[in-house]
């Protein structure tokens, strides 16, 4: 039986990418479908009718919602090269990060683009806690998931959205200096063949960026 695979997502999206890496990851062969979100097609609103929202991964007709619930999906279906752990308690422990990563580091990474003066620099300063506590949770280890990517390293790919956004609004979050073991963990990620090839163009993302929150105020 011939599956199809087909993914509607948007080309900036983190979540998006998140469900690129792990198809390719596991040699899936799938339809990527950009949405334009301003205006969403009749597809998107049948798929995903509660949330109305991308990533939507439709599996020989029957659609998934939620990046972190696709990325389960996607472990469970198709076996080979697993994203997530076979132990149940480090199974338990990925899955804790990834939604620590999508409950306060997210939310706080969309806040500091829009904010100004004294409250960005409170924002700022949250999110190098986050980053602290995501770095101590890493170690020394090569990637979240050990040797290769995993589960958490599919979700913290907001932090190379972070990184390319500081870039282009000349601000300092994540820096070498302060997060050495982020930094070299970033670095080892966007190297990564699998994941560089689900990246789009740098310069297109600079770009978006500037235009979109280059108003805000840098700070350091």
């Amino acid at each position: 039986m011939t599956e199809e695979v087909k993914l509607f997502g948007t080309w900036l999206s983190v979540f998006n990418r998140r469900i690129e890496v792990a198809l390719k990851l596991k040699g899936v062969q799938f339809e990527y479908i950009e949405e334009n979100l301003s205006n969403k097609s009749p597809a998107l609103l049948k798929y995903n009718p509660v949330h109305k929202k991308i990533p939507v991964l439709v599996h020989n007709g029957k659609p998934v919602a939620e990046s972190l619930v696709i990325l389960e999906y996607i472990d469970e279906t198709w076996k080979h090269n697993p994203i997530l752990p076979t132990d149940p308690y480090e199974k338990a422990m990925a899955r804790f990060w990834a939604k620590y990563i999508d409950d306060k580091l997210w939310p706080a990474l969309t806040k500091v683009w829009v904010s100004k003066g004294e409250e960005q620099k409170g924002v700022i300063d949250e999110i190098q806690k986050q980053l602290k506590t995501l770095e101590s949770e890493l170690k020394e280890k090569k990637f979240f998931g050990g040797e290769s990517l995993g589960f958490v390293d599919i979700a913290a790919n907001v932090i190379v959205w972070l990184v390319v956004a500081q870039e282009a609004l000349g601000m300092e979050i994540l820096t070498e200096e302060k997060f050495p073991v982020l930094h070299g963990w970033h670095q080892r990620l966007v190297d990564d063949a699998v994941f560089k090839e689900c990246m789009p163009p740098r310069d297109r993302q600079l770009s978006f960026v500037k235009v979109r929150f280059g108003s805000s105020t840098p700070s350091k």
